[in-house]
C-alpha cells in the first residue's frame, strides 16, 4: 500500500507540515510527490507566523491552499509546533475520515505520532532532509528525502549521485536488491522486478532510486553489474514485464 498505484488516486491523505523544519520553495515539488500517494484533503503548516523567519511561506500557503496553524512558542528554546501537530493529528485520526497522513518534518519527535497513526492501520508517508533520525525513518512506510525533489533526476542532466565503482560497492543496496530478489525468484533466480521493489521498500521505508540519481527502479537494476536485467513482452504482446536476477559469476562470489 505504500507505493503510488491507482488505488492512490482514492487514498485520502491529512498532511501536516513542520514549518521550522522545511522550506517554502519545496511545497510545489512536495504536493506534486504527494499526490502521486493520494488526495491531500487536509493541508496543513505547523508554525509562529509572528516571527520573521517564517515570511517566506505566506505567497506559497496562498497559492497552494495550505492553511496556517498559528502556534506561539511559549518559552525559548522550545518548539511548541510538536506538540500542536501531534494534537491535531490525533484528532485528524479520530474523525475516520483519512486513509493514511504525511508527516513533513526531520525531527525525531514525531517517531512515536508516526507509529501511533501506523497502528491504528494508516499509511504513513514521511518527507525531510537527510539529517532525519533514523527513527523517524523507520516508523513511516515510506520516507522521502526532499532533496530528491529539489533536484533534476540524473537521466535529465547526465549526473549520478553515485558513480559506477560506487553504486557496485553500496553493501545495503546490493543487500536490499538479493534480498528482494531471493524472496520471489522463480526456479531460474528470476524475479519480476516490481514485486522485489515492494519487498524493498519494506525493509528500508527511505529507499528511492532518485537517492542514487536514477528515475526508474529498472535504470538503477540495470547500472549494478551484480543483477541481470531482462524486458519480456507478455502473452498479449502489449504490455512487457521487467525482471531481475542475481549473475551467476555474482552468487558464487557470497
Amino acid at each position: 500500500m505504500t507505493s503510488p498505484s491507482t488505488e492512490a488516486t482514492h487514498r485520502r491523505l491529512a498532511v501536516l507540515i513542520d514549518a521550522d523544519n522545511t522550506t517554502p520553495g519545496i511545497a510545489e515539488a512536495l504536493l506534486a510527490e504527494i499526490a502521486k500517494y493520494g488526495v491531500a484533503s487536509v493541508k496543513r503548516i505547523y508554525g509562529d507566523w509572528t516571527q520573521p523567519n517564517l515570511k517566506g511561506w505566506k505567497d506559497v500557503l496562498v497559492t497552494l491552499a495550505i492553511q496556517p496553524i498559528q502556534q506561539f512558542g511559549y518559552t525559548s528554546g522550545k518548539n511548541a509546533t510538536d506538540s500542536a501537530m501531534i494534537i491535531d493529528a490525533m484528532d485528524l485520526l479520530y474523525t475516520n475520515r483519512f486513509d493514511g497522513f504525511c508527516l513533513v518534518s526531520s525531527d525525531s519527535d514525531f517517531t512515536r505520532l508516526a507509529s501511533r497513526l501506523r497502528e491504528s492501520g494508516l499509511d504513513v508517508f514521511g518527507f525531510g532532509e537527510r539529517k532525519t533520525p533514523t527513527s523517524l525513518v523507520s516508523a513511516c512506510d515510506k520516507f522521502i528525502y526532499l532533496d530528491v525533489l529539489r533536484a533534476p533526476a540524473a537521466s535529465d542532466d547526465g549526473k549520478r549521485v553515485k558513480g559506477d565503482a560506487q553504486l557496485n560497492a553500496d553493501a545495503r543496496l546490493l543487500a536490499l536488491f538479493r534480498d528482494g530478489i531471493e524472496s520471489t525468484a522463480d526456479d531460474e533466480g528470476w524475479a519480476a522486478l516490481g514485486g522485489v521493489g515492494q519487498i524493498i521498500g519494506k525493509q528500508a521505508p527511505d529507499f528511492d532510486p532518485r537517492n542514487y540519481g536514477y528515475k526508474k527502479l529498472s535504470d538503477l537494476a540495470a547500472a549494478i553489474t551484480s543483477f541481470e536485467v531482462e524486458h519480456r513482452r507478455h502473452e498479449d504482446g502489449r504490455s512487457r514485464g521487467i525482471y531481475i536476477r542475481i549473475k551467476r559469476s555474482a552468487a558464487r562470489k557470497r
